[in-house]
């Protein structure tokens, strides 16, 4: 097997203006070194480990289990990798299928539970087939097009993306295996990127994003020279397909550090390809407050075990854009409605070019926007309408987040809290003195006198 990667990845970084020399020597570390234990790995992920084991293949927990376990978390999920390839790993378990085409890997399913399976990876950099076609391989700013090579376990290590990421529980002998000082960046409370930062960024910008999803979950610092890079190459998440950055803005959000992470996502310039008209419209002067505002409820409900719904996470962050455009549609002379509408459509026409909504997400989000202009009107059978509409609750809860936002004022939402817990007669009377309160009383009109003709 090739050692180009290996020695490429053991040798350098970036620092300082120069490229000084890093090495990763691997070590094992014993139990009695170490926290992870058996008892903390799901029953499924150790059948899945025992059987490939006995079956003469190698295979490890490894990545964000290990990681969780270290740090004294919890995992939601077990990684296995094994140098059994997928089809082996198939033919072992019943239970399981194959996922992917350019790369296979295998899910185990037990029950609600997903064990993945991958075969160790390589680079195809470092593969001596096909020569003349390696320059096939990247894009012209450096993006890795094909990386679908199996590999041992040291080059499985070095071609992962965080030192933190790279390490390996043996459930045979219980050892920890750490080919990238990843424990020692753990204790560090470090994200460091393995190898050169600069050509893996180019290789995969998504990388950037997930150096910040990293640190605003653990509490990290991202290491400077795995940090340097990252302004300049954010461009570079443009050349990236719009359905993967949908994805990877629903890993950002919807961890439960949604306004740390957004905190990171502005300050390394990160948030303009993602959300462009967004960052244009705060850059201008908008204000951002609804954004962290809805942010903070979404990491409140992550906490609370609650679901979080994609189409009210990207109405709020897509609504200081709308904003401009709907103000700038009145301004030229569109009634309100029809600027919003016009508004929603431009909005997310432009946005769809970044993100890739899906049609599932982007009609609730429509919905949700121009109930922000029904939830005021409340007089007559209105108020019932707008109750009855599917989208009410995602609609009231934006409201609600508008007003602890402080972009209107407080009261229409206390409103509509007590209209939705009272019985039908007790909505009525809300409305009847809603009626009174908002209807001012015709002042009679004085008849003028009645000119009666001069008589002869």
């Amino acid at each position: 097997m090739p050692k180009r990667l290996v020695e490429k990845l053991r040798s350098f970084i970036p620092g300082n203006g120069k490229k000084k020399a890093r090495r990763y020597q691997r070590q094992e570390i014993p139990r009695d070194q170490h926290t992870v234990s058996r008892s903390m790995i799901s029953e499924p992920a150790r059948k899945v480990l025992h059987r490939l084991n006995k079956a003469g293949y190698e295979a490890y927990l490894v990545g964000g289990g290990v990681r969780d376990i270290l740090l004294g978390g919890q995992p939601k999920d077990f990684d296995i990798a094994t140098d059994a390839t997928p089809e082996e790993v198939h033919d072992l378990f019943r239970n399981s299928r194959l996922i992917g085409r350019r790369f296979r890997i295998v899910h185990v399913v037990f029950g609600r539970e997903i064990i993945e399976v991958t075969t160790f990876r390589g680079n195809a950099r470092d593969t001596e087939d096909e020569p003349a076609a390696d320059e096939h391989r990247t894009s012209e700013h450096g993006l890795l097009l094909r990386d679908n090579v199996y590999g041992n376990q040291e080059e499985d290590a070095l071609r992962r993306d965080f030192t933190i990421n790279a390490l390996y529980y043996c459930i045979r002998n219980f050892t920890i295996i750490d080919y990238a000082n990843g424990v020692d960046d753990l204790k560090n409370r470090q994200i460091r990127l393995i190898g050169d930062p600069e050509t893996r960024y180019r290789e995969d910008p998504v990388r950037m994003l997930r150096a910040i999803r990293f640190a605003a979950k653990l509490g990290f610092e991202i290491e400077p020279d795995t940090e340097a890079p990252i302004r300049e190459l954010a461009p570079l998440l443009t050349h990236i397909p719009s359905a993967r950055l949908f994805d990877e803005v629903l890993k950002l959000f919807s961890a439960g550090h949604g306004e740390a992470t957004y905190d990171l996502l502005s300050e390394y310039g990160l948030l303009a390809p993602l959300f462009p008209e967004t960052a244009k419209a705060i850059d201008a002067g908008e204000s951002d407050e609804l954004i962290r505002q809805a942010l903070r409820n979404t990491d409140a409900r992550i906490a609370q075990g609650k679901s979080v719904t994609p189409y009210f996470l990207f109405a709020a962050m897509l609504w200081p854009a709308l904003q401009v455009e709907w103000r700038r549609r009145q301004d030229n002379g569109d009634p309100v409605q029809p600027a919003l509408h016009g508004a929603i459509g431009k909005v997310i026409g432009r946005q769809v070019q970044a993100t890739a909504i899906p049609k599932r997400f982007s009609g609730p989000m429509k919905e949700i926007w121009e109930m922000q202009i029904r939830l005021p009107r409340r007089q007559g059978k209105r108020a019932f309408g707008t109750l009855a509409h599917p989208r009410f609750r995602a609609a009231y809860d934006f409201l609600l987040v508008r007003e602890s936002a402080g972009e209107i004022e407080p009261g229409l939402g206390d409103w509509w809290t007590e209209f939705q817990r009272l019985d039908e007669r007790g909505q009525e009377k809300m409305l009847s003195e809603l009626g009174s309160a908002s209807t001012p009383r015709k002042r009679r009109r004085k008849r003028s006198p009645v000119k009666r003709p001069p008589q002869a």
